[in-house]
């Protein structure tokens, strides 16, 4: 009897499910989508009630001819893709693809990649869910229309390469006016004044000033707080009020996507998109103990925090056995989903709580363990028992000012055994006190501070806001926030997220452009109106010819009032400081300058917008080929050291960033060593992807010295040679290429593998640092020390 076809999206998904299934199911993997938009065409008809055009990616042609052959062969088709709008999309281009097979068709659905899940979706096959299928139609139908009608526009306009998007330019907009309040604020002085204290116990205690004559008060001014300490002087001080009250904490609630994301963020330092590569590792299943193949966790792309009943279970038993009955509450608690939360699936949690962290510790990598940590925390702590604070207020008063005390100690740890979550501190005790009790001045003192502007967005911080504001939804925060970053709109500079000069400029155009359409709330409304389409509340040809009725009208206007930079730039109160004509914004190859309306006569540039120009570094000289003066110009590395005669002469100096923010010259160092090819000196520059040993003779002699390794290319026999990517990671590549292209990321070292017969072998660093040789090919599991 033939075989059914399972398939899903990942390998590593199609392993683990066809050992729970075993004999009577061939397990498949699609990789992803098998059908899309073409990336050469519009590909929406329309006039023709927008009609979209499906065709299969070159990729991924040979992965769907695999797929027909294997449908050929079986005697009924499942699709398991994820459980969400994207998953049912995938399961409906495959279907299509593979109706003509004639085999039947069915849905499963699981949220937990484990044996039990899997099995029970499998006996209750259900059909692809139309309404799901046209809201993610819906969607990429939109997104189309607006990055293939809007993203031409700034091609023509602005510069070739650029694009928008219907929620990455609404991403980008938060970002840009966050640094427009940055730019645009003000600091303002003020004064926390505050007193060292001591009663008749022995601890003394800390007083923050408050009120002055019965009024909330704020001190602005040295001479403020001059006046203040003159006016306490010789009064004395004691308690005006004592208040104490026990207070509750809850725990938090489980985890949802962008919960997830944030916390990873201000805990681990985990960009987003590497806590969903992670995630979606612990998701689709690990090998562990005894060949074992399982699923950690739940489904990783949710706004839900509902758990099922079986995992509350689960977690009430492990914490009544791990931390006793009184971590445990009368009963289970429940969260409310928010608002707007589909509640699809399940929250993030383990798919079984008795793998505890430490239990998985050997079959995970440092960084999937610390995220399953905090998963797993999180999960328990969600059903434990609330936190108990002792929290004591001491109104202080001296003459007519009044200072206030405070301290919170813990109790009850309850769920703070297990995790703590951010602004969960205590503060310490206060000392026992009493109404009217006389108090000693140890010590008055005075801090004077500045107000501080907005911070930045990091990434966890704009998942929030992008959640809060019902931006986008959680399957495509990850993709949202790398491809900002991707198109060079965004730099993320020690964690925060900064809009470059391009950024602002493309941000600013497409803004005062399209006002209603790259508009928070509007971004919101459409995440809302895609909703009910998939609930079936509306039809998507209604929603799409709503949409593009607003969206035809103001692409006209676009087209006939935007600004062309390319030509005439964008014009600005800035004057030429050279000749005193206006200066035009315009954008370059490394984003955009202010430029001259002389040109060519004059050639006057500077950076645009709030940048100050960079000065010359001392010592820096002239040119050394011509003499002339030596300028700093912006370039896609950074800036540099260019001869002002560019184009005529094309002399250049690397600049390295200094520890006091300056720029340091970085020049090339002459060696006492000749070029085996033409004779004269050897010179180490700096590359664009670090330093390299090359012919000072060059462009006349091009010669490059190599950094040879003993083992040869095991394809030709070359010698191999240490190499960097753009990135910086080491590779080992052969002389030969591109005649020969054999690469390996680890150290090739030479011998022969005795059990597969590879040509070569690698050296790999283990955990704890160990050093081994093993075999490079996949499914050989030689190793020696």
């Amino acid at each position: 009897m033939a075989d059914t076809l399972l398939i899903v999206e990942s390998p590593a998904k199609a392993r683990a499910i066809q050992k729970y299934l075993g004999k009577g199911y061939s397990v498949r993997a699609s990789m992803g989508h098998v059908r899309d938009l073409p990336t050469n065409d519009l590909a929406v008809k329309i006039e023709q009630d927008f009609q979209p055009t499906f065709v299969i990616p070159k990729e991924k042609r040979s992965v769907v001819a695999e797929l027909k052959k294997a449908a050929d062969r079986s005697d009924g088709i499942v699709l398991a893709a994820d459980p969400d709008r994207e998953g049912e999309a995938i399961c409906y281009h495959i279907a299509e693809v593979l109706k003509e097979a004639g085999k039947p068709i069915r849905r499963v659905l699981f949220h937990e990649v484990t044996p039990a899940a899997v099995r029970a979706a499998v006996e209750s096959p259900v059909e692809v869910d139309p309404h799901k299928v046209n809201a993610q139609i819906a969607r990429r139908i939109i997104d189309r229309l607006v990055g293939y009608q809007i993203s031409p526009l700034l091609w023509d306009k602005v510069k070739k390469g650029l694009s928008a998007g219907r929620v990455q330019t609404v991403a980008l907009r938060m970002i840009r006016e966050r640094e427009a309040e940055i730019l645009a604020f003000r600091s303002e002085e003020y004064w926390v004044v505050s007193a060292l204290l001591k009663g008749e116990a022995e601890k003394a205690f800390e007083a923050k000033l408050t009120h002055v004559q019965g009024k909330k008060t704020k001190i602005r001014s040295g001479e403020e707080n001059e006046a203040l300490r003159a006016s306490l002087e010789g009064n004395p001080w004691s308690v005006l009020a004592v208040e104490k009250k026990r207070q509750k904490r809850s725990p938090p609630p489980p985890f949802t996507t962008s919960k997830l994301q944030q916390e990873a963020a201000r805990l681990l330092k985990y960009p987003v998109k590497k806590t969903m590569g992670i995630a979606q590792r612990l998701y689709e299943g690990l090998d562990l103990a005894g060949g074992e193949t399982v699923g950690l966790i739940t489904y990783m792309r949710t706004d839900s925090t509902r758990l099922s009943p079986g995992a509350v279970d689960a977690a009430r038993d492990y914490i009544q056995q791990a931390f006793g009955k009184d971590h445990l509450p009368g009963k289970p608690r429940l969260y409310a989903p928010k608002k707007a939360a589909q509640d699809a699936h399940e929250a993030i949690r383990p798919t079984d709580v008795g793998r505890t962290p430490e239990a998985m510790k050997a079959f995970l990598k440092p960084e999937e363990l610390a995220l399953y940590r905090l998963i797993w925390k999180r999960f328990v702590a969600c059903q434990m028992a609330s936190a108990l604070f002792d929290n004591t207020r001491a109104q202080i008063t001296c003459g007519d000012a009044v200072f206030l005390a405070q301290g919170s100690v813990c109790v009850f740890q309850g769920f703070r055994a297990v995790y703590q979550s951010e602004g969960d501190e205590e503060q310490g005790g206060l000392p026992a006190l009493a109404e009217g009790e006389a108090l000693d001045l140890l010590e008055l003192r005075s801090e004077q501070k500045f107000t501080e502007p907005p911070p930045r967005y990091s990434e966890g911080t704009l998942v929030k806001a992008l959640e809060e504001n019902g931006i986008g939804r959680p399957s495509t925060y990850s993709s949202i926030i790398s491809t900002i970053q991707e198109r060079g709109y965004v730099l993320k500079n020690g964690g925060a997220l900064t809009p470059t000069d391009l950024g602002i400029l493309v941000c600013d155009l497409l803004v005062e452009q399209f006002p209603g359409l790259f508009n928070v709330g509007y971004t919101a409304g459409m995440e809302l109106e895609l909703d009910k389409v998939e609930s079936g509340e509306e039809e998507r040809l209604q929603l799409l010819k709503r949409f593009w009725s607003q969206l035809s009208g103001v692409l006209e206007d676009a087209r006939r009032s935007m600004a062309n930079l390319r030509r005439d730039g964008k014009a600005t109160d800035e004057i030429c400081e050279k000749c005193g004509k206006p200066m035009v914004l315009k954008v370059g190859r490394y984003g955009s300058f202010l430029a001259c309306t002389g040109y060519p006569e004059c050639k006057s540039t500077r950076p645009a917008g709030d940048e100050e120009p960079l000065e010359v570094p001392p010592g820096a000289g002239a040119c050394e080929k011509c003499g002339s003066a030596l300028t700093v110009r912006k370039g896609r590395y950074g800036p540099f050291l260019a001869c002002e005669r560019y184009p005529e002469c094309r002399f250049t100096l690397k600049l390295r960033k200094a520890p006091d923010g300056g720029y340091t010259v970085l020049r090339d160092e002459v060696l006492q060593e000749a070029c085996p090819e033409c004779g004269a000196n050897l010179v180490k520059k700096q590359g664009r992807y670090g330093p390299f040993t090359a012919c000072g003779n060059y462009p006349k002699c091009s010669f490059v010295k190599r950094d040879i390794i003993d083992t040869p290319c095991p394809k030709c026999g070359k010698a191999l040679v240490r190499r960097k990517s753009k990135r910086g990671k080491t590779f080992y590549g052969c002389t030969g290429y591109p005649k020969c292209d054999f690469i390996a990321w680890d150290l090739p070292v030479k011998g022969t593998c005795p059990e597969c017969k590879s040509p070569y072998l690698v050296e790999k660093i283990r955990r704890g640092g160990k050093t081994v040789v093993a075999c490079p090919r996949k499914g050989c599991k030689y190793e020696r020390s």
